[in-house]
């Protein structure tokens, strides 16, 4: 597949990425909001798309036009307000998804975050960032889309272990940007994570049993 990865330039972004150019399945296509990012990504043999996810629809379509799949990594991050937390990782993400069938995609992904179903289990410091992922998730759960919602315990630099631990509902828990990364990559054509929603932590099964099982 020809994947489109928005916020490709994100420290999750830039690993899935990586792991699909290695793919002998799957193309990625790095969609970033700055030139430069485009330049660094085109330099490296990847084909990319300028983006602004504040942007109009018909923008974001054009960018994602000849995917076949979307992954959405994209993130206000943690030094910008509640504003760009609604203007990125809800309406952002939403205009994505409205972008991806406005451009016959039909398959995305979402990162979302642990436990962002459950409103009483939302980190009460990062409420703004967890009122937009649930609503994003409720709407890509709506869209018609084939989705898949990766929601990731506390996100760790350190490398992975290929050993996660994905259901419906975890408790607290951590797991490295790689193994989130390969999980992402993973689940693209695995149709037991169509149309479902996980949390995902380290723990003790393989990459590909995890998404096998959920």
């Amino acid at each position: 597949m020809n994947v489109a990865v928005v916020g490709a330039n994100g420290q999750i972004g830039k690993q899935v990425v990586g792991l699909l150019k290695e793919s002998s399945e799957h193309t990625p296509r790095a969609i970033v909001r700055k030139e430069e990012q485009a330049h660094s990504f085109e330099q490296d043999g990847v084909q990319s798309s300028l983006v602004d996810l504040e942007g109009t629809v018909d923008q974001i379509a054009n960018g994602l036009k000849d995917a076949d799949a979307v992954v959405f990594t994209a993130g206000s991050g943690g030094k910008t307000g509640a504003d760009k937390t609604l203007l990125i990782d809800l309406d952002g993400a939403v205009k994505a998804m409205e972008a991806a069938k406005q451009a016959g995609i039909d398959r995305f992904v979402m990162v979302s975050a642990l436990q962002a179903h459950h409103r009483e289990n939302w980190n009460e410091s990062l409420k703004p960032y967890y009122v937009a992922k649930h609503f994003a998730d409720r709407a890509l759960e709506q869209s018609g889309l084939t989705y898949t919602i990766i929601r990731p315990g506390g996100l760790l630099n350190e490398s992975g272990t290929g050993k996660v631990a994905a259901a419906e509902n975890l408790s607290r828990g951590s797991i490295p940007r790689e193994d989130v990364a390969r999980t992402i990559v993973a689940s693209l054509t695995e149709e037991r994570t169509f149309n479902r929603g996980f949390d995902l932590i380290s723990g003790n099964d393989g990459i590909e049993e995890a998404v096998r099982n959920i």
